[in-house]
């Protein structure tokens, strides 16, 4: 399964974009970073410290620069502000959304270009390799605001 078709799945899932969101507004964390993390684990395609570093790097400034701006923008679309007529808002949030997403594919599709394609028999640990992700990322998270999300992580069909 492609990366962004993973994404878009999983997503799906009960809990897991309040989950994602809580790691992303609460911990610092990218959830997207995230979702290819585990990804490459389900995959069976290990990747090194040095990989994650350069893929941290990455998602960090694509973040900075481009998705989160965007979703500062359509999260300060959804409260009214007058003058502007609530339809012609609600027009501009979804058109900022759908840029949003579509920035949050163009990072998915780079880091999938950009992982390595070695494999592993079978999967790899969801767990360890969301934590060296984190770890690459920033500070980590606390592993309790990741455990409602793993048990979907590791039985997800990929």
């Amino acid at each position: 399964m492609r990366l962004w078709a993973f994404a878009v799945a999983i997503h799906g899932e009960p809990g897991v974009d309040a989950g994602l969101i809580d790691l992303q507004d609460s911990h610092g964390q990218c959830a997207s970073y995230l979702l290819w993390a585990v990804w490459a684990a389900r995959h069976g395609r290990p990747v090194s410290e040095a990989e994650l570093a350069a893929a941290a790097r990455f998602a960090r400034r694509w973040e900075a620069e481009v998705t989160g701006p965007l979703r500062t923008a359509r999260r300060t679309l959804k409260a009214p502000s007058p003058p502007l007529a609530d339809a012609r808002r609600e027009r501009l949030r979804s058109k900022v959304k759908a840029v949003e997403l579509s920035s949050e594919r163009t990072m998915l599709e780079a880091l999938e270009a950009a992982t390595p394609r070695r494999g592993a028999s079978g999967g790899l640990d969801v767990a360890k390799a969301l934590e060296a992700a984190m770890a690459a990322w920033s500070r980590p998270a606390p592993m309790a605001a990741l455990a409602p999300l793993l048990p979907i992580f590791e039985r997800f069909a990929i």
